[in-house]
C-alpha cells in the first residue's frame, strides 16, 4: 500500500455510474440498476444521502445486468436476466426489468418479472435496503462516517416476497421511498421556466443532444422556500445540485433562446442574496453575487462557508444576464425593478474587484481556507505558466478581463435606457480597461493573450481556452480576434473532442487534468460562439462537431467535462471519472449550439434581430423572442412579434 493510499482517502469516481433525477432528489447507481454501499452510489436529497444500498435479488442471487435506457425525464430503465431460473440452455427465458423514477423528495420503482419458461416458475425476490444520512461533502471526500442525527426517511412496498410467474406471464412490484427533510435548503422548481424546441437538419446528432438536454435541464430546476418560486438551475448531480451563481447564470444564459422567464428567476434568486458588507471568512462585498448555497446544518471539515461568495465573475456575469434577458426582451418592468441590484454590483465594481488599484480585476483567498482559484477553473493547480509553473497569486484573469468590459458596456446600456446617471462613466471604464489589456495580456509576438497576470503582474504565457471568452465581449480588435481565433484553431487546442482547457503543447498539459488539458461542454460551446459570432465558421463548426461527436459517445448526455485526448489518436473520447451529469452548463451548451448555427443575436429594444447562420443550419422551431414563439427554416425567421425587423449577415463557409 503507498503512502498516498493510507493517508488520502479517495474521492469517489462518477463516469460509469448512472443517474436518475428530479431535482432536489437524485439516485446513483450501477449499470446494472443496483445501489450499493460503495463510493457515491446512493439516492440523495438536498445534500444528503438517504439511501445508501438497494440491492435486488431472487433466491439471494443477483439478476445479470444486459443494459439500461433512459426512460424519460427522472426516470430510467434496468434489465437484467434471472438465468438460474426458468429452462435450461443458452436462451434466457426470465427477464428482470426495473424501471426507475425519482421525484422531488422521493423514489419509486417498478419491478417487472417476465417469464418464457415452460414451466411456471417461483422465487423470492428480496431488496436489501440501508441508509447513512451523509451529507454529500462527506461523501465527495471518500470519507464516511455513521451519522446519529436522523430525519424520516420511509420504504414501503415489497421487499421481500415469493412469487409464482406462469409461462408467458409476468408479475409486477412495487416499492417507493420519502424523504422528509425539515433543513432542505433547495426545493423542485415550478415546471415551465423555458420552451422546448424541435431541430431538424442534416446532422441528426444535434436533434438527440437537444432532447435529451432538454430533459436534463428540466430535471435540474430548483427554487428555495425565500424565493417565491423564481427558478433557476442545479449546477450538477452529484456534488454540485444547488444554487451556484457562476454556473446558474451562464446556464440562464445560454438557455436565452427558450425564453427569458428562467434568467429573470436565476438574477432574483442571486439578486436577494446580494453581498451587503465586508466579510472575508466568506468573501463576501458590498454589491457582490455570491458563488454557493449549502445547507447549515453539516459540520464537515474543510467545508466551505454555507453562503460563499469566492468568485470573481459572477458579479459581472449577473450584470450581463440581465442586460442579454433585456435584449430578448423580457417585460421591461421585471427589468427595472432589479436596477438597484445592478446599480450595486457596479459599485462592487468599481470598489472592490481590484484591491490593488492596477486597473485589473483580481482574486486572492485571504483566509487560506477558501477558494484558491475564484475564476471558472478553480481547481489549485489551474493556472500555470507555459512551462507548467504555477503562477502565485493574486491572480488577474483574461477571461474576466473581457466579462468586466462587457459587463461595463452592458451596464451602461442599462442605465441608459432607464433613465439612470453613469452610463458614460462606465464607457469609459471599458475603453480605458480594453487599453490596459491590450498593453499588458498579449504574450508569443503578440499571438495570442495570457491566461493572466501573476502575482507581480508576470503574464502566465500558457495558451488556453480562457481567451475564447473574450471572443464577442467587443473588447478585441477584428484583428485580435483574428489571431485568437487562429491559437484557438491550432491542432493543439482543437485537435481533441472539443476545445482544450490547455494547448498540448504546454508543460501542464495532460489530457485528464481537471482544468489543464480536458474539454469542458461549456467551455466549448461558449468559445465556439463566439468564434461564429466574429465570422470565424470553419473553427466554430469543428469545435461544435467535437461536441457532438462527444455527445453521441456519451448517450447524448454530455457530462461536465472529458479528457482531452487527441482525435486522431482515439476513436471515442474518454470520461473524465469525477465528471459530473448531467450537469446545467454542459445540457446548456446545446441550446448554445443551436444558436450559434443559426448566428441569432435579438435587440428587441431597438427593433432588430440580427441573423448570422452557418451554412447547413438546422431548421428550429419553438424559439422564443420577446415572449412570442418563432422557427427558422430556410434561412429565413418566422413569427417575429410586430416591430421587429431582421438584419441579416451572410457567414461565409470555411
Amino acid at each position: 500500500m503507498s503512502t498516498r493510499e493510507f493517508l488520502l482517502p479517495l474521492q469517489p469516481l462518477l463516469h460509469d455510474l448512472v443517474p436518475t433525477l428530479a431535482a432536489p432528489t437524485s439516485a446513483l447507481s450501477g449499470p446494472d440498476g443496483q445501489i450499493r454501499a460503495a463510493g457515491v452510489q446512493g439516492v440523495f436529497h438536498a445534500d444528503r444521502r438517504v439511501l445508501s444500498l438497494a440491492v435486488l435479488r431472487l433466491d439471494g442471487h443477483e439478476p445479470e445486468p444486459i443494459g439500461h435506457a433512459q426512460a424519460g425525464p427522472g426516470a430510467t430503465r434496468f434489465v437484467s436476466l434471472a438465468r438460474r431460473l426458468g429452462n435450461p440452455g443458452p436462451d434466457p427465458t426470465v427477464r428482470v426489468d426495473r424501471l426507475r423514477r425519482v421525484r422531488p423528495g422521493g423514489l419509486e420503482e417498478e419491478i417487472t418479472i417476465f417469464s418464457t419458461a415452460d414451466a411456471p416458475v417461483t422465487t423470492t425476490l428480496t431488496i436489501e435496503t440501508a441508509s447513512d444520512l451523509a451529507p454529500i461533502e462527506a461523501v465527495k471526500s471518500g470519507s464516511i462516517s455513521a451519522r446519529k442525527d436522523n430525519f424520516p426517511v420511509r420504504l414501503e412496498g415489497d421487499l421481500n416476497r415469493t412469487i409464482t410467474i406462469p409461462p408467458g406471464e409476468s408479475v409486477v412490484l412495487r416499492w417507493s421511498l420519502q424523504v422528509d427533510d425539515p433543513h432542505a435548503v433547495m426545493f423542485p422548481g415550478p415546471r415551465g421556466s423555458f420552451s422546448r424546441p424541435t431541430v431538424t437538419g442534416p446532422d441528426r446528432r444535434l436533434s438527440r443532444l437537444l432532447d435529451q438536454s432538454l430533459d436534463d435541464l428540466a430535471a435540474l430546476r430548483l427554487t428555495t422556500a425565500i424565493d417565491d418560486g423564481d427558478t433557476f438551475l442545479g449546477a450538477g448531480v452529484p456534488w454540485y445540485l444547488t444554487l451556484f451563481g457562476r454556473d446558474s447564470l451562464w446556464a440562464a444564459r445560454m438557455m436565452l433562446p427558450l425564453g427569458t422567464d428562467l434568467a429573470l428567476g436565476t438574477l432574483r434568486v442571486l439578486a436577494r442574496r446580494q453581498g451587503t458588507r465586508v466579510d472575508p471568512a466568506t468573501g463576501e462585498a458590498p454589491g457582490k453575487i455570491m458563488h454557493e448555497l449549502r445547507r447549515s446544518d453539516v459540520d464537515v471539515e474543510g467545508r466551505l462557508p454555507a453562503v460563499y461568495y469566492g468568485t470573481i465573475d459572477a458579479t459581472l456575469l449577473w450584470i450581463s444576464l440581465l442586460h442579454d434577458a433585456w435584449r430578448w426582451g423580457h417585460d421591461p418592468a421585471e427589468v427595472e425593478a432589479l436596477l438597484p441590484a445592478l446599480e450595486a454590483a457596479l459599485g462592487w465594481l468599481a470598489d472592490h474587484a481590484d484591491p490593488d488599484g492596477d486597473g485589473f480585476l483580481e482574486y486572492l483567498d485571504p483566509t487560506g481556507r477558501g477558494l484558491a482559484n475564484q475564476g471558472w477553473k478553480d481547481s489549485h493547480d489551474a493556472v500555470r505558466f507555459h512551462d507548467g509553473r504555477l503562477a502565485d497569486p493574486p491572480i488577474a484573469l483574461a477571461e474576466v478581463q473581457g466579462y468586466a468590459f462587457r459587463a461595463a458596456l452592458d451596464g451602461a446600456a442599462l442605465l441608459d435606457a432607464f433613465g439612470r446617471p453613469g452610463g458614460d462613466r462606465w464607457r469609459q471604464y471599458a475603453d480605458d480597461l480594453a487599453a490596459r489589456f491590450r498593453g499588458a495580456f498579449w504574450v508569443d509576438g503578440g499571438r495570442y493573450p495570457a491566461l493572466a497576470l501573476d502575482r507581480d503582474k508576470h503574464p502566465v504565457d500558457s495558451l488556453t481556452s480562457n481567451i475564447g471568452h473574450l471572443l464577442g465581449t467587443g473588447m478585441l480588435t477584428g484583428d485580435e480576434e483574428a489571431r485568437v481565433a487562429a491559437a484557438l484553431g491550432s491542432e493543439g487546442m482543437s485537435g481533441g473532442y472539443g476545445l482544450r482547457t490547455m494547448s498540448a503543447d504546454d508543460g501542464g498539459f495532460a489530457p485528464l487534468s481537471y482544468h489543464c488539458g480536458s474539454v469542458w461542454a461549456h467551455d466549448t460551446a461558449i468559445v465556439a460562439a463566439g468564434l461564429a459570432r466574429g465570422g470565424f465558421a470553419a473553427e466554430a463548426g469543428r469545435l461544435v462537431d467535437g461536441l457532438l461527436s462527444a455527445g453521441e459517445a456519451f448517450g447524448f448526455r454530455l457530462p461536465e467535462l472529458y479528457a482531452g485526448d487527441a482525435r486522431a489518436e482515439i476513436s471515442r473520447p474518454m470520461p473524465y471519472p469525477a465528471s459530473c451529469h448531467p450537469q446545467a452548463w454542459a445540457a446548456a451548451a446545446a441550446v448554445l449550439i443551436v444558436q450559434s448555427l443559426l448566428g441569432l443575436d435579438p435587440d428587441v429594444p431597438n427593433g432588430v434581430v440580427r441573423l448570422r447562420p452557418l451554412p447547413d443550419a438546422p431548421t428550429v422551431t419553438g424559439l422564443i423572442i420577446a415572449g412570442r414563439p418563432v422557427s427558422f427554416e430556410g434561412g429565413k425567421l418566422t413569427g417575429l412579434p410586430e416591430g421587429l425587423s431582421v438584419e441579416e449577415r451572410v457567414q461565409a463557409d470555411g
